[in-house]
C-alpha cells in the first residue's frame, strides 16, 4: 500500500474539513445582476434578502456587468463557500461559459430575467430559469382594453387600435402580438388595428409613431393604444390629446408600472392613460433565491422554466396592487 506523505495528508484533511464547514454551515447563495444600479435589480436583491432572512440563508449580492466580472464573481462565490447562485447575465451568449464555470466550482446555477443561449443559438434548457412572459403580459393588456371598451359601450366599428410597435426587440413584438391576439378573439376588426412603428421606445417615439396613424385616420371616433412600455403608450396618448381627443375617448394601457404611470394616476382628472401592467421583481428575487435554497438544502431542483406575468393597475387600485406586489 502506497504511503501518503505528511504534507499530502495535511492538505487532504484541510480541504475535507473546509468542505465539511461549507456543508454544515449556513447556506450561502450568490445573486448576480447585470445592472446593479437599476431599481429592478435593486428590488430583486431586496426580495432575495427577504427570502434569506425568512428561511435562514445568506445572499451574496454581486454586480457583474460583463463576462470577465461574471466569471470572476463565480470563483469568488466558490471561495466564500457558496453552494449556488442566481444570475441575470449581461450577455445571454455567456451561458455555456457560466455553466462550465459553475460546474468546475461545484455550484448550482439558475438564471433569471435573461435566459442562457448556447453556441447553436438556442436556449440552454438544462438550466432552470425564471423569466417574464411577454406574450401573457400582452394578453393582459388586450383583455384590459376589451373589458374597458365594454364598460364604455364602444362599438368596435367606431374604434381604432394603435399598436405602437418595435419589432426589432423580441419582447416588444411578443407584447404587441399578445394584445392583438386578444382583440382578434373578441371580434375587433383586423382592419381597425393600425401598426405604428416607433424609432425609439420612449415617450417621443410613441408620440411620433401615433401621430402618423392619427393623421391617416381622422374620422375614427375612439382610440385604444398599447405598446412595449408605459412611456410608449404615454407618448401616443399625448398625440391623441394634441388632436383634440378627450380622456373619455381614449384607452391607453401601458406596461411596467413605472413612475410615468404613477404621475398620470395622481392627476386630478383622468387622462387617456387608463392602466398599466405592473411587472414586479418580487417573484424574480424572492422565489429564485428560495428555489435555489431548496435545491441546495433538499435536493429539489427548480422547474426548468417558470414564467411570470404581472398585475393590472389603474388609478383606483394602484395602492392596493403596489402593496400586494411588495412595492
Amino acid at each position: 500500500m502506497k504511503k501518503i506523505s505528511t504534507l499530502a495528508l495535511v492538505t487532504l484533511l484541510t480541504f475535507t474539513m473546509a468542505g465539511a464547514v461549507f456543508a454544515n454551515g449556513p447556506i450561502k447563495i450568490g445573486f448576480l445582476v447585470k445592472m446593479p444600479e437599476e431599481p429592478w435589480f435593486q428590488n430583486e436583491w431586496k426580495f432575495a434578502d427577504q427570502a434569506g432572512k425568512e428561511m435562514g440563508f445568506e445572499v451574496v449580492k454581486i454586480g457583474a456587468t460583463d463576462g470577465e466580472k461574471v466569471l470572476a464573481a463565480i470563483d469568488n462565490l466558490a471561495a466564500q463557500g457558496a453552494q449556488g447562485f442566481v444570475i441575470c447575465t449581461p450577455d445571454t451568449k455567456l451561458g455555456p461559459s457560466i455553466v462550465q464555470k459553475a460546474k468546475a466550482d461545484n455550484l448550482k446555477v439558475m438564471s433569471v430575467d435573461d435566459r442562457f443561449i448556447g453556441p447553436d443559438g438556442k436556449v440552454i434548457e438544462s438550466v432552470p430559469h425564471m423569466g417574464i412572459s411577454a406574450t401573457k403580459i400582452g394578453e393582459l393588456v388586450g383583455q384590459a382594453i376589451v373589458d374597458e371598451m365594454k364598460v364604455r359601450g364602444w362599438k368596435a366599428s367606431e374604434t381604432g387600435a394603435i399598436s405602437v410597435s418595435f419589432y426589432e426587440l423580441q419582447t416588444a413584438k411578443e407584447r404587441s402580438t399578445g394584445a392583438i391576439s386578444v382583440l382578434n378573439k373578441n371580434a375587433f376588426p383586423a382592419a381597425m388595428i393600425f401598426d405604428a412603428p416607433q424609432k425609439t421606445t420612449d415617450t417621443e417615439g410613441g408620440f411620433n409613431a401615433a401621430n402618423v396613424v392619427l393623421t391617416k385616420h381622422p374620422t375614427i371616433k375612439h382610440w385604444v393604444i398599447f405598446g412595449v412600455n408605459d412611456e410608449t403608450v404615454m407618448g401616443a396618448v399625448r398625440a391623441t390629446e394634441g388632436r383634440g381627443f378627450k380622456a373619455a375617448d381614449v384607452i391607453g394601457v401601458g406596461i411596467g408600472g413605472s413612475g410615468t404611470a404613477d404621475v398620470e394616476f395622481q392627476k386630478a382628472d383622468p387622462t387617456g392613460f387608463f392602466a398599466t401592467v405592473l411587472i414586479s421583481p418580487k417573484r424574480h428575487g424572492y422565489e429564485t433565491a428560495a428555489n435555489m435554497y431548496n435545491w441546495i438544502k433538499n435536493g429539489k431542483e427548480p422547474e426548468k422554466l417558470i414564467l411570470t406575468a404581472g398585475a393590472l393597475m389603474n388609478r383606483s387600485n394602484e395602492k392596493a396592487v403596489m402593496t400586494e406586489m411588495g412595492l
